[in-house]
Parts: C-alpha cells; sequence; structure tokens
C-alpha cells in the first residue's frame, strides 16, 4: 500500500532552487488554504511565496494539483493509520476511528472534501492520485470488519468513501456544532452494522426479500399503540 502514493510525489522537482521555490509554494498555499479556503487567490500565494504566478504554474499546473500536493501528507498519515488499525480487536470501531480521521484531515482546508468527492468520478484529476489509495486502505478495513460479521455484506467502500466526504462537508459548513461529525459518524455506524438475522452473505438467485418479509417484521407495535398494551373496552361494558 505505501506505493499508492507514488503518483502523488514523482511531480517534485530535483533542482535545489527549484526545490525550495516548491516548498515556499506548499507553504504558503497551506496556510492560506487554512485560512481561506481552497479558493484563496493563486497570485497572492505565489507573492507570499516570493516567486511570479508563472513560477507557481511551472510546479502546479492548475488549482487542484497544489491541493493533491498539500494533501499528500495527510493522505500518508491517513495510510499510516489505516495500517495501525488492521491489528485493532474490534473492526467495525477501527473502521469507523479511521473514517473520523478522514473528516478530521478533510475539515482543515475548506472546500477539500467537495474536491475529494468531485475526484470520485473523474479518475484522471490530480486529486484521484490522493483518493486511489485511500479506497485501497479503506476497502482493507472494511473487508475485515464484514469477515468479522460486524459489518453487513453489500457495503461498498466507494459509497462509503463518498458519504465520509459528505459528512466532511457538513462539518465543514457548521463550524458552531463540534459534535456533528460524531453524531453523523454514529448515524453511519448504525447503518453499517450486520443485524443478527442478516444473512452473511447477499441472498443467491437474485430476488430481493418482498415487502414484509424481514424477520420480524410482523411484531412491530402498531402506530400509537404500546407493545404489551391490552384491548380497551368497548363503550359501556364493564370490567
Amino acid at each position: 500500500m505505501a506505493s499508492g502514493t507514488a503518483g502523488v510525489t514523482e511531480g517534485r522537482p530535483r533542482r535545489a532552487d527549484a526545490r525550495r521555490n516548491y516548498e515556499r509554494l506548499l507553504t504558503e498555499a497551506r496556510t492560506a488554504f487554512t485560512e481561506r479556503g481552497t479558493d484563496a487567490s493563486l497570485e497572492e500565494i505565489a507573492r507570499r511565496a516570493g516567486v511570479g504566478i508563472g513560477t507557481l504554474y511551472r510546479h502546479f499546473p492548475h488549482r487542484t494539483a497544489l491541493m493533491s500536493a498539500i494533501f499528500e501528507d495527510e493522505v500518508e498519515a491517513l495510510l499510516a493509520r489505516s495500517r495501525e488499525l488492521l491489528a485493532a480487536p474490534q473492526p467495525c470501531v477501527a473502521l469507523l476511528e479511521w473514517l473520523r480521521a478522514i473528516v478530521t484531515h478533510a475539515s482543515t482546508y475548506r472546500g477539500l472534501s467537495r474536491a475529494l468527492m468531485a475526484a470520485h468520478s473523474d479518475d484522471g484529476s490530480a486529486m484521484s492520485r490522493c483518493s486511489m489509495p485511500m479506497l485501497a486502505a479503506g476497502s482493507e478495513l472494511l473487508d475485515r470488519a464484514q469477515r468479522a460479521g460486524a459489518v453487513r455484506a453489500g457495503v461498498d467502500i466507494a459509497d462509503l468513501m463518498q458519504l465520509t466526504n459528505a459528512i466532511a462537508l457538513a462539518v465543514e459548513q457548521s463550524p458552531d456544532d463540534p459534535e456533528l461529525a460524531d453524531r453523523l459518524l454514529t448515524l453511519t455506524l448504525q447503518g453499517l452494522r450486520a443485524r443478527p438475522t442478516e444473512p452473511s452473505q447477499p441472498p443467491r438467485g437474485g430476488e430481493a426479500p418482498q415487502v414484509g418479509d424481514a424477520p420480524g417484521a410482523g411484531d412491530a407495535p402498531e402506530v400509537g399503540k404500546a407493545p404489551g398494551a391490552s384491548e380497551a373496552p368497548e363503550a359501556g361494558d364493564t370490567a
């Protein structure tokens, strides 16, 4: 998995002066993106790095390439964390912890979660070079949780990552609600968990269960009636 980010790092310049410009641009871009989001002015980033805008574009042909280079360090940290969590005793909790780390990292730069969501449908984008190793790492954690019977069959890592990025976007839009991420991830966990009555593998034959066929479907109390409540006596009846 460690080789998964090779496509992200291969663009680093080799000449000493070019490397200095490259690193200064990354430093100023991190600051600008943290303070003002990923739509911060590229001209201002170049000015603060002490280079011309042409130098910035030589290193980073477009904004997404700059975002990808900045997110590289976060990707490396998240990949390392995923490898550690593969040894965690509770596979489902390990998966959820890794998703929480993704939300935290994506929320650092306003606009990053939206870019990661867009990369899902554009394999040729610069951001996809970050998202692809993340998908591979997440798939290992998800497979482990599914093999343990903790996560229901049929959950797809690409869908789960899109949901995680959507949670990060919601957190980004709600800075005054520090508990939002945990609440939404808890809801996600509830949807992921395998139910005791569910088969460990999807049903064969291609036939979906009919409405009402789910185990215990007819056992739920009627709306407005408490479980085990006795029938009210008819009008005029005496006990």
